[in-house]
């Protein structure tokens, strides 16, 4: 009974979570009217270390662990700030519902990796759904009768970081707080936009800049940020997780209501593909681990 509820709560702050990160999605991809890719990744990392490292100082949290600087953390730090990259450039560039479709096929590619680099074992099943699931993306991103615009590609770039940093952080010490992790990783990617931002020549807001937008964009993705880690932590993984397909969702409708996106019937049945191949992965991995438990 217990369990259950903390699954209730577990999957209503992932929906939450979703919902802010697909609003903030929206606020970047409006960002793009009158900023630059590298001021909008300035202002994120920036705004996003303030904010963290505010949260781990009030819960006396150590920022000086020098397990910072451990190789696996760098390699995450490294991919999440690839990852951000591919999001700013491909939503100020590509529709909301196309973004949201190939971003969030991350657990399907994170299944390869197991296999490749964590030499797990995976069935027929799971590598069934795992082709489903790319053929969901390719049906997403296939060129229409104008080709394929290439922008998409920055999407495919956030796919293959964000899987990687999920990967990753399999290895990564379960007792540095989220909060901690998260700050180490804006410090570690302030200097790369800084320095982009330097060699754009990116050192003047535009006059038509909007400060609610910025702000708002900054504070819901840290609170979208915030809510995910905390809903991972409450409840159980393989009642949670499936969730996170909502954003597909919320950016769907936020796409049409808010830039008058046309979602076709290829995108549609891709994203559906995404979403059952990806439910499907994380329910095979629940019976495999409760079988493992039990011998």
């Amino acid at each position: 009974m217990l369990t259950s509820h903390k699954n209730t709560k577990g999957i209503i702050l992932m929906l939450l979570s979703m919902a802010i990160f697909a609003v903030a999605d929206t606020f970047i991809k409006m960002s793009g009217s009158f900023l630059s890719p590298a001021q909008i990744m300035l202002f994120l990392i920036s705004g996003g270390f303030i904010i963290f490292a505010l949260i781990a100082i009030l819960k006396g949290e150590n920022l000086k662990d020098p397990r910072a600087l451990k190789p696996v953390l760098l390699v995450r730090y490294c991919a999440e700030m690839v990852g951000l990259l591919g999001m700013v450039m491909c939503l100020t560039k590509v529709p909301l519902s196309i973004v949201g479709a190939v971003t969030q096929a991350s657990p399907i590619l994170v299944a390869v990796g197991a296999v490749i680099f964590l030499k797990e074992k995976v069935s027929w099943r799971r590598w069934s759904s795992i082709i489903i699931g790319f053929l969901g993306v390719l049906l997403v991103i296939q060129p229409g009768e104008e080709g394929l615009d290439y922008s998409v590609i920055w999407a495919a770039v956030a796919l293959v970081a964000f899987s990687i940093r999920d990967l990753v952080t399999r290895l990564t010490p379960p007792d540095i707080s989220s909060a901690s992790l998260a700050t180490f990783t804006m410090i570690a990617a302030l200097p790369f936009t800084t320095a982009w931002v330097l060699f754009n020549g990116d050192l003047f807001f535009p006059a038509e800049i909007n400060w609610g937008i910025i702000a708002c964009m900054i504070i819901l993705g840290s609170v979208g940020y915030l809510l995910l880690i905390t809903s991972l932590r409450i409840g159980e993984l393989s009642a949670i997780m499936p969730f996170r397909y909502s954003r597909i969702v919320f950016l769907l409708i936020l796409g049409i209501l808010v830039f008058e996106e046309r979602p076709s019937l290829s995108m549609l049945i891709g994203s559906a593909l995404v979403i059952a191949s990806g439910v499907y992965i994380m329910w095979r991995e629940q019976i495999v681990s409760q079988r493992q438990n039990k011998q």
